[in-house]
């Protein structure tokens, strides 16, 4: 059975799913057929239900919960990982920011919104783009999300705001990034075979961590080792794994959704 899945070129992605693509594990009769894009492409493919497997933003599970199943392995999900506001120099959180996000229907985006819901002027920008945008003065300010967390410096940009932090603060919570969802249309034996596939390449990676590293470096949009290591060291943890109970106490307190809407085995 083939299926079509969908994950982002960024480290934590292709380190997590390198075995499932790469025949590393034994995928049985499933063969995957691996598409990769930005976040939010991936967000709107799902939207319009297109892939069986896929990578999300965690914020649009109130809009697709009915069709697709969160799995409990793959997540992007843990403390100190959220995105960061930053701009040229320091200034106030005020309602007259322009601030660019990257995209509607992303995580960041939703904390924006949650954090400070008085900044109303944003606008969505590919992720990759936005610390430039921000650097050249199209934008008072940038919520940065994978890399660009960890290499605003180099374009004098300063940190106005850590959203994940704020997040931990308000909620005292882990903050659901990411997550991998299966459709609700696929049998339910195999969306539990896809759950069992996706947790054993996580379990893989990390017990092989440089089995992947070439597949990371050709998807790798030209990052150096060092980033490439630190985002996969942020991004990817105990609870790609496992989501786990806290894991579900902050998915809840992100999308509202109890936790027998979210995933598939629950429904």
């Amino acid at each position: 059975m083939q299926l079509r899945l969908n994950i982002s070129p960024c480290p934590n992605d292709t380190f997590m799913f390198d075995a499932l693509a790469n025949g590393r594990i034994d995928t049985g009769n499933y063969r995957f057929r691996l598409e990769m894009d930005d976040i939010e492409r991936l967000n709107a493919r799902v939207l319009r239900g297109e892939p069986h497997v896929s990578k999300i933003s965690c914020a649009i599970l109130p809009l697709i919960w009915q069709s697709y199943g969160l799995l409990r392995s793959g997540a992007a999900l843990g403390r100190g990982n959220g995105p960061l506001l930053v701009a040229r120099e320091q200034t106030e959180l005020s309602g007259a920011l322009k601030v660019a996000v990257p995209g509607e229907h992303t995580t960041a985006n939703r904390l924006m919104s949650r954090l400070y819901p008085h900044i109303v002027d944003k606008t969505s920008l590919l992720f990759s783009q936005i610390a430039e945008a921000v650097a050249q003065g199209e934008f008072d300010a940038g919520a940065l999300i994978h890399e660009g967390r960890f290499t605003y410096g180099r374009l004098g940009l300063t940190l106005l705001a850590d959203l994940g932090a704020e997040w931990e603060r308000v909620t005292g919570l882990p903050l659901p990034l990411g997550g991998i969802v299966v459709s609700r249309e696929l049998l339910p034996r195999v969306q539990h075979d896809v759950q069992e596939l996706v947790g054993r390449s996580v379990a893989y990676a990390l017990a092989h961590r440089d089995a992947s590293r070439e597949f990371v470096r050709a998807h790798a949009r030209e990052l150096s080792d060092e980033v490439t290591q630190q985002h996969i060291n942020m991004f990817v943890n105990d609870f790609s794994l496992d989501v786990g109970p806290d894991g579900q106490r902050a998915l809840r307190e992100l999308t509202g959704l109890a936790s027998e809407n979210i995933f598939i085995d629950s429904l």
